[in-house]
């Protein structure tokens, strides 16, 4: 299934990105072409940003803030789970932590950027209140501009450690 799943995201990020130039005329060098947001450590820098952010969040249990990072059509894709949509991500979140979860640690592996799309890709850990590790996985996030701002469109989890 996830093979499926990174097979369509790659697909999509390629169409995204590239889009068939062959019958437009060529493009003329705009202010978004030049951009700092097409540098990759712009980049970079605002994925770790965000992700440190976002681990902040987990730690104070703010989720209502973890919610805000997300846009209005975004879906949480989990192990085991329907997809999570609208006001069921903010519950998804208080859930996550009032369950115990206290800390995230994020590592970015693979950034893939266009001008309104970013694709991160990487693993995660979830720790207790005791720094015990509940859950270690990979992800992919597709982070998405719209007027000016970047939040979360897509958020896929899934966990490394075998069933219980």
């Amino acid at each position: 299934m996830w093979k499926f799943l990174s097979i369509i995201l790659t697909g999509l990020s390629l169409i995204s990105c590239n889009p068939d130039q062959s019958n437009k005329e060529p493009e003329q060098k705009t202010e978004e072409v030049a951009n700092v947001e097409n540098d990759p450590q712009w980049a970079k820098n605002f994925l770790d940003s965000a992700n440190t952010n976002f681990s902040q969040q987990i730690a104070a249990g703010d989720s209502v803030g973890l919610a805000s990072q997300y846009w209005p059509d975004a879906e949480l894709l989990f192990d085991n789970m329907e997809p999570i949509k609208g006001d069921d991500i903010l519950r998804t979140w208080g859930s996550t932590i009032r369950s115990g979860v206290k800390e995230m640690k994020f590592t970015t592996t693979d950034i893939k950027q266009c001008p309104n799309l970013l694709i991160e890709t990487g693993g995660y850990e979830i720790l207790d209140g005791n720094k015990v590790l509940i859950d270690k996985g990979k992800f992919v996030v597709v982070w998405e501009k719209r007027n000016g701002e970047w939040k979360l469109y897509r958020d896929i989890g899934s966990t490394s450690m075998p069933a219980k």
